[in-house]
């Protein structure tokens, strides 16, 4: 599938605010028989008085904007033009659970394809007891990693609720798993807290959703704005899994990968600093539109 993105983040500062610093996570990623990002720009207004770019630890390209003067109002936009292979079936060779920690243990990589980054806590995912005994419930004797990893995705769409009202972007997995109710963000969150506990390497995906469902499809959930969803690592030989538990499908060609992380903390697509007082308004608008080929 062929794709046309856009994007557009906007801040209106109460004061206005200088000595700004962002760093931008915004243009989709290229990934080999997965993705190709096929042009990319993205524009600051105003004019940056510095602007450099550069790919973190995850190998997100990654610019870094440098406002000094007083602004009023922040204008972040992007547009790209992505191609997104369908990924063929496969069949499921993931180990049981009991096997998984041999098979960690014998993947000596460091890099950021490594299952050894996503095993612990990170910035926004501390354990959590309730997570904990939620997914253990739902365990089998006989289940794989990937049945696991499916099985908790379907739940999690079946007993939480669509409400981007609920929470906030600085939401916790404890609060979100409490109200049953978040957006994409949370239910990823929920759903690595969840699968850590039973020792499964899990990360976080930011990317985008297709805009305009195909004829006679529901649209999804989450396509007016950036998406989040989950990458699970199911062994050596299945390697890593993308599920979307606000949809309760796998990553498919109407999923556009914009960065992995171990949670929203190392993808998050604009954070920074600057210097101002009172308060700011922020808005978004995404569109993804398939392209005639």
């Amino acid at each position: 599938m062929l794709y046309d993105l856009s994007l557009h983040i906007g801040y209106r500062y109460e004061v206005p605010a200088t000595g700004a610093h962002h760093m931008l996570r915004l243009l989709p990623l290229s990934l080999p028989d997965r993705q190709r990002l096929i042009a990319g720009a993205i524009t600051v207004t105003p004019e940056p008085d510095e602007i450099s770019t550069f790919n973190d630890f995850f190998r997100h390209p990654t610019s870094h904007a440098i406002l000094r003067g007083p602004h009023e109002k922040l204008d972040i936009r992007m547009q790209a033009r992505v191609m997104v292979q369908a990924q063929p079936m496969a069949a499921d060779f993931s180990p049981l659970l009991d096997r998984l920690p041999q098979e960690i243990a014998e993947t000596w990589s460091l890099d950021a394809e490594s299952p050894h980054h996503f095993l612990g806590t990170s910035p926004r995912l501390p354990r959590d007891k309730a997570i904990a005994t939620y997914v253990r419930g739902m365990l089998k004797p006989s289940m794989t990693v990937r049945q696991i990893a499916e099985t908790l995705c379907s739940r999690i769409h079946k007993d939480f609720k669509y409400d981007a009202e609920a929470t906030t972007v600085d939401t916790t997995p404890a609060e979100a798993f409490d109200k049953k109710r978040g957006v994409c963000q949370d239910f990823a969150h929920v759903m690595i807290v969840a699968l850590r506990s039973l020792g499964i390497p899990a990360g976080y995906v930011s990317g985008f959703l297709r805009t305009i469902p195909p004829p006679g499809k529901e649209r999804l959930e989450g396509a007016d704005a950036m998406h989040a969803w989950v990458r699970i690592w199911c062994g050596k030989l299945t390697g890593w899994l993308e599920l979307d538990p606000t949809n309760d499908i796998a990553a498919g060609t109407d999923h556009i990968v914009v960065g992995y992380g171990r949670d929203y903390a190392d993808v998050a697509p604009v954070i920074g600093v600057l210097k101002s007082y009172g308060s700011h308004q922020t808005d978004q608008a995404v569109d993804v539109i398939p392209v005639r080929q």
